[in-house]
Formats: C-alpha cells, sequence, structure tokens
C-alpha cells in the first residue's frame, strides 16, 4: 500500500478549496447532476471527509475516520439499519442461566485480508489492544466495561483481560463481573474491530504504530487500504479479495478532505463527489434533496446540558425559565427546516419504550419563565452571570444556539451570551464557568436502560463531565432496570420512570432525535447506515 506524509501532486488544503470552481464548471458544460468519474475497473466511489484526519486506526472508537470503520474492519457483529442484529466475526453467543458467563463461536469462514484465519486469540486480542490506555478508544467502556479484569488492562496495570478465555481457535468464554442479559448487543459494533494481533500489537501489549498503514493484511473487512496521504487528505479502498462476506460492487472508494461545507455541498451538488463522511447543515435537503439526508432514526439524540455546578445553573428556577422560555418547535425550524432529524421532547428516542404516554413534555410558557426568574435567587435578568455554550461546532449547531439566545433575549431580557465550538477556546475564568454543553447522548444497543446509563446515570461521563449530576432515584431505578432480562417488560418500566424524575430536575433543552442520513447522491446504493454510524452492507455500495 502506498502511504505518504508529505504533499505531492495530491490535494491540498487550498487545492480543495478550489476543487469548488470545478463544480461550477462542471455544472455549467453539463448541466445538473453532472458526474466526473473516471474509472478503468469499475464503479468508484468518489467521497468527501470533512477533516484532513492524521489519525486512521481502527481502534480509536470514534472521531471523524471512526464512520468508515465498517468499509475495512470486520466486528464481532453488527446492526442492520433498522436494529436487527446480525452475526459476522463471531456467529453464536450462548450465555449461561444466570447471563454472567457467555460462550461465543467463531465464523469458520472469517480471514484476514492476507487470506489467514481470524482466531479467537484474534478476538481476544483485538479488544485487549482496544482496552490498552495508550490506544485512547474513546467508547471502549460501552462494549467491555462489564467483563471480569477489563478495569486492569483500562487502567495500565494488566495487559490480559482475566475473563476471556480461549477455549480453542474457534471458541472463547467471556465471565463478566455481574448479569448484564444483553451483553451480546454491546458487541456489536466496530468499536472494538478485529484486527490481526501478531501484527498490530507488541510485545507490550500496546497498539503497533500505523499498523494499518501497512500493507500486511492485518485488517479484515470487504476492501482493503491501497493508499493514504495523510497531510493531503486522500485514501483508496480496494476490494479485499480475501474478504470472507459478499463480493464488493465497487472497484475503489476514494476519500478527498474538504473541510469547507460550502464548498463540500456545490462539489456534491454538481455530482463531482457523490458521498460525505458528515455533512452537518441547515440547509442540507434544500441543497441535496432529501435522498441525500435520508436514513433510519439511531438511538442517538442532540440537547444542551447545563451545568449545574455553575452559576446560574445551580439554581433550578433559572434553570426551569431558561427551558420554558424556548419555543422548541421553532428551535427545530431554525436549524432543520426540512430535516432529516426530527424535534424530540426527551432524553432518549428510537429505543423500545422511547414512547412513553405519561411522559410530560416541556410546554413553552414565556410569562411562567419570567416568574420563575423573578423568583429564584438571582431575581432577574440583570443579575446573572454571563450564558456560555460550547459544543457549538457546526452550521446547525450555531443556528440553534443562536436561536435559543435570541428567545431568551426576547422572554427573559437576558442579552450576555456567548458561544464556542470547544471549551478550549474559553481562556482564563471564563473556561471554568460554562453552563451549556450542545452535545449527543445514546447507545450502541436498542435498549432504554442502556441508552439512560450512558446519558444521565451519575457515572456516565455526561452526568460528571457536563451537567455535574447526581439523583440517587434516578441511579438506582436504572440500575435496576439493567439487571432485568431483554424481554422483561419491567426493563423498560423502570427506564422510563427513571427518565420521568430526571425530566423533573431541568437538566437541558430537548432537541432533536437523530436520523442516521446516508449522505449519498440518490443513484448510490447500499450507503445505510445503523446506530453504530457505520454503512450497514458496505460490499453492497454500488452507482446506478
Amino acid at each position: 500500500m502506498k502511504t505518504n506524509t508529505k504533499e505531492r501532486n495530491g490535494l491540498t488544503r487550498r487545492g480543495a478549496l478550489k476543487l469548488g470552481l470545478g463544480s461550477f464548471v462542471a455544472v455549467a458544460a453539463f448541466g445538473p447532476g453532472a458526474r466526473i468519474v473516471m474509472a478503468q475497473d469499475g464503479q468508484v466511489l468518489k467521497a468527501i471527509n470533512p477533516a484532513f484526519s492524521q489519525d486512521w486506526s481502527p481502534l480509536r472508537g470514534g472521531g471523524v475516520p471512526y464512520r468508515w470503520n465498517s468499509v475495512w474492519n470486520a466486528s464481532a457483529m453488527y446492526f442492520k439499519d433498522k436494529g436487527e442484529i446480525q452475526p459476522y466475526v463471531l456467529t453464536e453467543w450462548t450465555p449461561s442461566a444466570d447471563y454472567v458467563t457467555w460462550t461465543l463461536k467463531l465464523n469458520p469462514e472469517a480471514k484476514f485480508a492476507d487470506g489467514s484465519a481470524i482466531t479467537a486469540a484474534d478476538v481476544k486480542g483485538s479488544w485487549e489492544l482496544s482496552a490498552m490506555p495508550g490506544t485512547q478508544n474513546q467508547r471502549i467502556d460501552q462494549v467491555l466495561a462489564g467483563v471480569a479484569g477489563y478495569g486492569a488492562v483500562k487502567d495500565g496495570s494488566a495487559t490480559d483481560i482475566s475473563g476471556i478465555v480461549v477455549n480453542d481457535d474457534a471458541t472463547l468464554t467471556v465471565t463478566l463481573a455481574a448479569p448484564d442479559p444483553i451483553f451480546f448487543q454491546r458487541l456489536a459494533n466496530h468499536i472494538a474491530p478485529i484486527v490481526k494481533v501478531a501484527v498490530a500489537r507488541g510485545a507490550d501489549g500496546n497498539e503497533v504504530p500505523d499498523f494499518f498503514l501497512a500493507a500486511n493484511g492485518a485488517t479484515s473487512g470487504p476492501f482493503v487500504l491501497e493508499s493514504a496521504n495523510l497531510d493531503t487528505g486522500e485514501l483508496v479502498w480496494v476490494p479485499n479479495p480475501n474478504f470472507f462476506g459478499p463480493a464488493p460492487k465497487l472497484a475503489r472508494i476514494e476519500l478527498t478532505a474538504v473541510e469547507d461545507n460550502v464548498t463540500a455541498t456545490q462539489m456534491l451538488a454538481s455530482g463531482e463527489y457523490q458521498a460525505h463522511t458528515e455533512l452537518v447543515t441547515s440547509t442540507i435537503v434544500q441543497d441535496l434533496g432529501p435522498e441525500f439526508a435520508a436514513g433510519a432514526e439511531i438511538p442517538t439524540s442532540q440537547h444542551f446540558w447545563f451545568n449545574t455546578a455553575r452559576a446560574p445553573m445551580d439554581d433550578p428556577k433559572v434553570r426551569e425559565a431558561l427551558i420554558l422560555a424556548v419555543d422548541r418547535d421553532g428551535l427545530i425550524k431554525a436549524s432543520f427546516p426540512d430535516g432529516p432529524h426530527q424535534k424530540t421532547d426527551s432524553v432518549m428516542n428510537a429505543v423500545p419504550g422511547a414512547d412513553d404516554p405519561t411522559f410530560v413534555p416541556y410546554p413553552f410558557d414565556p410569562e411562567r419563565a419570567k416568574a420563575l426568574l423573578a423568583e429564584s435567587s438571582y431575581g432577574g435578568p440583570e443579575r446573572l452571570p454571563k450564558l456560555m455554550f460550547v459544543g457549538i461546532s457546526s452550521p446547525a449547531n450555531e443556528a440553534a444556539a443562536q436561536y435559543i439566545a435570541e428567545q431568551w433575549r426576547q422572554n427573559l431580557g437576558i442579552t450576555a451570551v456567548d458561544m464556542k465550538p470547544q471549551q478550549d477556546q474559553y481562556s482564563g475564568p471564563d473556561q471554568n464557568a460554562i453552563q451549556i454543553f450542545r452535545d449527543d447522548v445514546g447507545t450502541r444497543v436498542p435498549d432504554a436502560a442502556s441508552y439512560l446509563a450512558g446519558s444521565i446515570a451519575s457515572t456516565s461521563g455526561n452526568a460528571t463531565g457536563k451537567m455535574s449530576y447526581k439523583n440517587d432515584k434516578v441511579d438506582a431505578l436504572i440500575t435496576e432496570a439493567l439487571a432485568k432480562p431483554s424481554d422483561d417488560p419491567a426493563r423498560i418500566a423502570l427506564a422510563q420512570e427513571a427518565q420521568r424524575i430526571f425530566r423533573d430536575d431541568f437538566m437541558f433543552i430537548p432537541w432533536y432525535r437523530q436520523t442516521m442520513s446516508r449522505w449519498a447522491a440518490a443513484n448510490v446504493a447500499g450507503m445505510e447506515k445503523n446506530l453504530d454510524w457505520q454503512i450497514v452492507a458496505p460490499w453492497a455500495i454500488s452507482i446506478a
């Protein structure tokens, strides 16, 4: 595989912006929808990446490159776009009666790109490698946190997860620290894909630097990385001749970095490119059509979270006033007037139990909001500190935050508001005074209890890092729900009760439930995504 970290004849940042001119030329010469795709060996998918990503390790568990993981890496299992679980490297998963021990069996046909068999030792080693602190996997807790011995690897005191035992090349046994009826679902994602451990893991247990850039056959997906120029932001994948699933329909996938959303939209509208990694603009449907943004609703939602450790969010009356002062119907129209995302009233969505008939949404009540602010310990808008947002990192985020700020100005008289993309962009005392975080929450499994465990439980990163939130009753309900079998109605009922209690703590402004957009032109088939943000069946991608 060709790799290059120096700028040669590839596309530079400046060149990427200049390519926008090519879009206008194509439209002028050939009409709207013209495609410029040169392919000698078959169909080529030309896609745009929104960043010049320097780290393409499949083991990071997040970031922009993660959205392409399924193209070149196989996972233990995966979900279809509608939430049905599918076997992949693993074909069987059998729990003990108490849901503490799980026996896992491998697909006997599973192979790496070099043609060698994927073994149980590779599965165990891939999970351990993803758990190593040096790997810096962003979401490995969602997969392995319940496994006995995981904590010792995660904190760096061990390199072996004692709860994962290789029985033979085809089977392994996983022992959990506590019962988990849906553990098998936690494995159905690309957070810790299966890589060839003999190549990817060093003698010290850590990841071999840039193992994924070498032509060593260490990956296992339907495509292999043929070339990567990280400085120019160009990557090329070609079919994996040893893939153990269906043969890919595409001859190549060419990914090019274009940071500017306007330029990227122009290039897509012209037909010069057919797909995008993640394009989030308020006018995506008007610009590129409903098919481009269409997709399944996934268990992820976006909200504006309040930090109770920072004034004035320490006063629940202020929090309630800030919520009731916002017309949330107007909020979704300001940010996604034509979709694809839809307004939501609650934390969780797209999981069984998300539609709770007893849940009462926050109303839009400016008069009540004014009264609450006057009754608060701050007495009115003039005594409030500046309200600061972070996470305002896309045009749609900015449109939503500005709409909220304007609602506060009109309905509460609040004028001191600031907003930044990232927390570290504030300086001095401001950095420690942020009260409002725009961020997503969700789950990689279609389960209400898991959704809330990662969103509002006091042990979640969202509760500790953004809200400074703890409610013992909420925690107890979520803990009880997680212990119930997946088909027990009480699992859902307990989660719903926890969400209702959280609602009355006035901790957030609900925004939208997320559609996992195709981000592909109407003539591109097979680009449907799942709740893991992955292309469900990349081998099936084709261009009409």
